[in-house]
């Protein structure tokens, strides 16, 4: 992969090169997490955070009265809510990736579309 970016990086003239240094390097994940809140779909994301930590804090006091209680109608009381807690919260987290990826890929296509529109004005 690291050929492939010296590869492109040669390809590209001096002006390109300097503007992609302008634009700065690929987000690392969490400026691509906190980008989510800043997209045309900022409430749906702070929803989404805030229901995930509701229920991961839910799940987690659940777990801890788990781990408190010795009877075993006790512990079944409390480890299956806090396992489907958990679960939920987890889920919740994962459905904000595709989003994360989608807002990569646009990135990816507007700098082709640069890059194609630098080339035919050469």
């Amino acid at each position: 992969m690291r050929d492939l970016d010296k590869m492109i990086d040669e390809a590209l003239g001096e002006e390109e090169s300097e503007l992609l240094r302008q634009i700065g390097g690929e987000p690392n994940l969490l400026e691509r997490g906190l980008g989510m809140f800043g997209a045309g779909v900022e409430w749906t994301a702070w929803v989404m955070m805030g229901v995930q930590t509701l229920l991961f804090v839910a799940g987690v006091w659940a777990a801890w009265m788990f781990f408190e209680s010795v009877e075993p109608v006790a512990q079944l009381r409390w480890g299956f809510p806090a396992a489907v807690l958990l679960l939920m919260s987890l889920m919740i987290k994962l459905a904000v990736a595709p989003a994360i990826h989608h807002n990569r890929l646009m990135r990816e296509l507007k700098r082709i579309e640069l890059q194609i529109a630098r080339a035919s004005r050469r």
